[in-house]
C-alpha cells in the first residue's frame, strides 16, 4: 500500500509517544512538544532532500493550524492556504486538512475545502495511533493528495497559475 519512497520519508519523521490531545490539559503540552519536534525534523528532511513544499504555525494552544502548502507542476509553483483543527478526539482522530480556495472543485474533497482521506489514509491512521501526527498527516495525507489532485485540476483547467492569470488580466 506505501511505496518505498513513502516507507523512506516516514522511517524519518520521529513517531510520538504521548497518547494526548487539547481536553486532555497538561498531557496536551508533552505531545504538543513531540508534534512540533517531528514536524520540524520532517520540513528539515524535505529541504536537505529539495523538497520543501509547505510551511505550518499554529496559534498557542496548538489547536488550529494553518499555513501554505505548494505544488511545482511544470516548473510553476501553485500555492494554497492550508488549515486545519485539531479535533477534541486527536489523536485517536486524524486532522482535516482544509484547501480553502480549492473547496468544490474536484470531487475528492468535502465542504469547506477538506481533502478526502478516508480510503487510504485514515485507516493507516487507526493503526497507528498515538505514533502519528501532523507530520504524517502531512506526509501521508496532504502530499500524496497534491501530487495526485493537483495535476488533474491544472489540466482541466480548474486551477491556472497566479502569474498567469495576472497576465491575462493586464492585457
Amino acid at each position: 500500500m506505501v511505496d518505498e519512497a513513502t516507507k523512506k520519508t516516514l522511517a524519518k519523521i520521529p513517531l510520538l509517544k504521548t497518547k494526548a490531545g487539547p481536553r486532555d490539559g497538561e498531557l496536551w503540552i508533552p505531545r504538543l512538544k513531540e508534534e512540533y519536534q517531528a514536524l520540524i525534523q520532517y520540513v528539515q528532511n524535505n529541504k536537505e532532500s529539495d523538497n520543501d513544499w509547505f510551511r505550518l504555525e499554529s496559534n498557542k494552544e496548538g489547536t488550529r493550524w494553518f499555513g501554505k502548502c505548494w505544488y511545482i507542476h511544470e516548473l510553476l509553483k501553485y500555492e494554497f492556504d492550508v488549515e486545519f483543527d485539531i479535533p477534541v478526539t486527536y489523536p485517536t482522530t486524524a486532522p482535516e486538512i482544509a484547501l480553502p480556495e480549492l473547496d468544490g472543485k474536484t470531487a475528492k474533497m468535502y465542504r469547506g475545502g477538506k481533502i478526502c482521506l478516508t480510503d487510504h489514509f485514515k485507516p493507516l491512521w487507526a493503526r497507528n495511533v498515538p505514533r502519528f501526527g501532523i507530520a504524517h498527516a502531512m506526509a501521508l495525507g496532504l502530499g500524496p493528495w497534491l501530487a495526485v489532485e493537483i495535476p488533474d485540476l491544472i489540466q482541466r483547467g480548474v486551477v491556472t497559475h497566479k502569474e498567469a492569470d495576472a497576465k491575462s488580466a493586464d492585457s
